[in-house]
């Protein structure tokens, strides 16, 4: 896979750099910021680019602004976003990109400290890079903790609100299964009443996974916990 990073620090830049090419892909541009990122993406085509939140030359939002510009301006583009630490409103503007009206890419919003797990973390890359949203953990559990503002998702069940924050996970049916100690038959029937409680209706785009996550990350209400406390190992 062509990948495209852009990360201020040249020990963890040099580091994505030198884990992804062990892994066979292959970095075709590494960016300190975000001059030149435009025309990088135009001329290297990559599959999927991996930005830091923050950026020089403030350090605060040129990385998430530089990632909602490639998603306006290549919607099918996969993006990595890599966080310090969870920066909500970042997170929030970022998943609120995936509604727009045109098709959008994969996305993924991981915290840095998720690197250090090689296998994991090129798991998420290769994810992304098949079509998923993937989420950190804590970046749902935080998320999760918003007031609900909207009346479907208290129709939902603890049970289904703990598969559909897994779903915005990213995991599979059967990942969600073995985590909660289910059949995938009846993780599917959980998904399909899910579906059904937030007027989901099947189409052929195959996004009714990502439009049921997003909307329970922007509008849940209560506390659905985090998957590492559902008692199984992650």
């Amino acid at each position: 896979m062509r990948i495209l990073i852009c990360e201020d620090s040249v020990l963890l830049r040099e580091g994505l750099v030198r884990l992804l090419e062990d892994a066979g892909h292959r970095v075709v541009a590494a960016l300190p910021d975000t001059d030149g990122l435009t025309e990088a993406v135009a001329e290297e085509r990559p599959e999927l680019c991996i930005l830091d939140v923050r950026l020089p030359p403030t350090f605060t939002d040129e990385g998430i602004r530089a990632a909602l510009a490639l998603r306006a301006s290549n919607p099918a583009l996969p993006l990595l976003v890599l966080s310090q630490y969870v920066e909500e409103r970042y997170a929030s503007d970022l998943i609120a990109s995936q509604s727009g009206p045109a098709q959008s890419g994969p996305l993924g919003y991981l915290l840095k400290d998720r690197v250090a797990d090689v296998s994991e973390f090129l798991a998420s890359v290769q994810r992304i890079a098949e079509g998923a949203t993937v989420l950190d953990p804590e970046v749902v559990a935080q998320l999760l903790t918003r007031r609900n503002r909207d009346d479907r998702m208290l129709r939902l069940t603890e049970r289904e609100r703990t598969v559909l924050a897994l779903i915005a996970e990213g995991k599979s049916n059967q990942a969600i299964a073995a985590l909660l100690f289910l059949s995938e038959a009846s993780v599917e029937k959980h998904i399909t009443s899910i579906f059904q409680k937030l007027g989901l209706e099947p189409d052929e785009s195959g996004n009714r996974r990502v439009l049921a996550a997003l909307a329970h990350i922007e509008n849940t209400g209560g506390t659905t916990p985090p998957a590492g406390q559902t008692g199984a190992t992650r």
